[in-house]
């Protein structure tokens, strides 16, 4: 079992919830509500799904494909840590895995 903690883009609301190794990091938190809307459907045609990693977790995920680096060019509030939430796949060894919500978003589906 994998903790994942999603902190709130104000930094102070934090949700901590159990995944499965295998699992797709946008699926577990859009099954938490966590405002990630992956209109592409995990797809990298777009960058609704932009989270940023803690510090000291991203070191610990594969490294971003460029496809996946130049999505998150078009991510309102990337960071050097920020990722793609539907590439990232949970495994075993994370253990725990903390990620903020960006300040912003682009709303594809324009609500």
């Amino acid at each position: 079992m994998i903790r994942v903690r999603f902190v709130a883009s104000d930094g102070i609301g934090m949700r901590e919830v159990d995944a499965a190794a295998g699992d797709r990091l946008l699926d577990v938190a859009q099954n938490d509500g966590q405002p990630l809307e992956g209109t592409c459907e995990g797809q990298m045609a777009c960058s609704t799904c932009h989270v940023i990693v803690a510090a000291e977790d991203f070191e610990r995920l594969p490294p971003a494909s460029a496809d996946e680096e130049d999505m998150l060019d078009l991510a309102v509030g990337a960071t050097r840590t920020s990722r793609l939430a539907c590439q990232i796949t949970l495994n075993a060894d994370l253990g725990t895995l903390t990620v903020r919500m960006p300040p912003g978003h682009r709303d594809m589906q324009g609500r």
